[in-house]
């Protein structure tokens, strides 16, 4: 069953990008398919990270444990999607041009934070096997996936700096990003409570 329902995860995973492989084949993303295809593919890399975040309140919430096993799939897919992200902006738009890259990197606050935030996203996803988590030890491997919230704040920034304007969506993600890590600090403060009373008892 949850083989069967992990395929239908992956495949529901990938219909963002073969929607983009489609509009570009059929030339239908606008007068500007570049911009289209950098912002849905940013788009997405954050919806990701939000998705990934649930999990955990997901199987808090309604117990439903077997839910941890799409974890890894669902931030991989981030990953995914931020490379898309980042080889659209290199190829396209900065032209390989390495010195403009640096320099907006350098200059541009919300490249700055956003390329921070992929960098984050690196590591998780090399160390995101079974095999790191018994090189790691359990409590690292946790501390160190941590950074998936420093990552998601900083694809907030990256979202709300560079929209300007209209700040609806990345307020938004904003939201949905504190209040799961308010539950995740939430969650915590019961555990040491509840080691306490065990141990105090």
């Amino acid at each position: 069953m949850i083989r069967a329902l992990k395929v239908i995860v992956f495949l529901l995973c990938l219909v963002p990008f073969f929607l983009l492989v489609w509009g570009v084949v059929t030339a239908d993303l606008g007068p500007n398919p570049v911009e289209r295809i950098t912002h849905t593919t940013g788009d997405w890399t954050l919806r990701f990270l939000v998705i990934t975040l649930c999990i955990t309140p997901l199987r808090h919430l309604t117990g439903w444990n077997p839910a941890i096993r799409f974890r890894r799939m669902l931030g991989l897919f981030a990953f995914f999607y931020g490379c898309l992200h980042l080889t659209i902006y290199v190829l396209s738009i900065a032209n390989l041009n390495v010195g403009e890259i640096v320099t907006d990197i350098a200059k541009r606050p919300y490249i700055t934070v956003g390329f921070t935030g992929f960098v984050l996203m690196i590591p998780l996803a090399i160390t995101s096997t079974k095999k790191w988590i018994g090189r790691l030890g359990g409590k690292r491997w946790q501390m160190l996936h941590r950074l998936i919230y420093a990552s998601a704040i900083a694809g907030v920034l990256h979202y709300l700096w560079l929209v300007k304007a209209d700040i609806r969506f990345p307020v938004r993600y904003g939201i949905l990003v504190g209040l799961l890590l308010l539950f995740r600090v939430w969650t915590a403060v019961r555990s040491r409570q509840a080691v306490t009373q065990v141990s105090g008892g």
